[in-house]
């Protein structure tokens, strides 16, 4: 079961919120569904643009979106939000006024909020960040794997799991290579498993990274 169900869809309802909270009539459905993603995609294309990260970490551990009849809420939850620290108000509302030219609101505000979350590094979406910056500037997987375990080691965390897959250092036949750390009890609805998937492009080919974390966190 842990092997083929998205371990955060498994969860929802008990250890997992909706990171979209809204409700929209079949006809619209899609629709609304598409929005979000774009403004996701929007959010995540300003801060690559306009963060420089020595280390390629983008820092966005998720994105949540709420929507009523007239407003729109984003709440963006970051590890890293040097971006945002000078001139936060200024930046916030460049940012809004990009998603607004994209989507082309009409007659719905849009409010933009940003929260910093501690250990970063114990979310999976930074921590696969981190993993793809390293695989990009050509270091070992296996030194990858182990450097982000490390940084879990200061998180609070029980445990961690790691796969990678695709032509692991350039090797002629793709693979997949996974590390563990501690318990990673992925049959246990009740355990708090954070997971996410991540694809990164590197001069070999697409690989593919998987992280599974049984975090102790509220």
């Amino acid at each position: 079961m842990g092997q083929k169900i998205n371990p955060l869809g498994l969860r929802l309802g008990t250890t997992q919120d909706y990171h979209s909270l809204w409700f929209a009539q079949p006809k619209i459905y899609s629709e609304s569904l598409q929005e979000d993603q774009k403004i996701r995609n929007s959010i995540k294309n300003y801060v690559q643009k306009n963060m420089k990260i020595s280390s390629g970490v983008e820092g966005i551990s998720r994105i949540e979106i709420q929507k009523r009849i007239d407003i729109i809420q984003v709440k963006i939850h970051m590890g890293f939000p040097k971006l945002f620290i000078e001139n936060k108000l200024k930046r916030i509302e460049e940012l809004r006024i990009n998603i607004q030219k994209e989507l082309n609101f009409v007659n719905r505000k849009l409010n933009i909020a940003i929260t910093r979350i501690a250990n970063p590094y114990g979310h999976p979406n930074i921590l696969a960040e981190f993993i793809a910056g390293q695989l990009k500037n050509r270091v070992s997987f296996r030194k990858a794997m182990k450097k982000a375990i490390e940084l879990t080691e200061q998180a609070n965390t029980k445990g961690i799991q790691i796969q990678i897959a695709g032509r692991l250092d350039g090797k002629e036949i793709a693979r997949a290579e996974w590390i563990r750390e501690g318990r990673v009890p992925l049959q246990t609805i009740q355990a708090k498993i954070d997971y996410c998937s991540y694809t990164v492009i590197t001069i070999y080919g697409v690989l593919g990274i998987k992280i599974w974390i049984f975090a102790d966190r509220k």
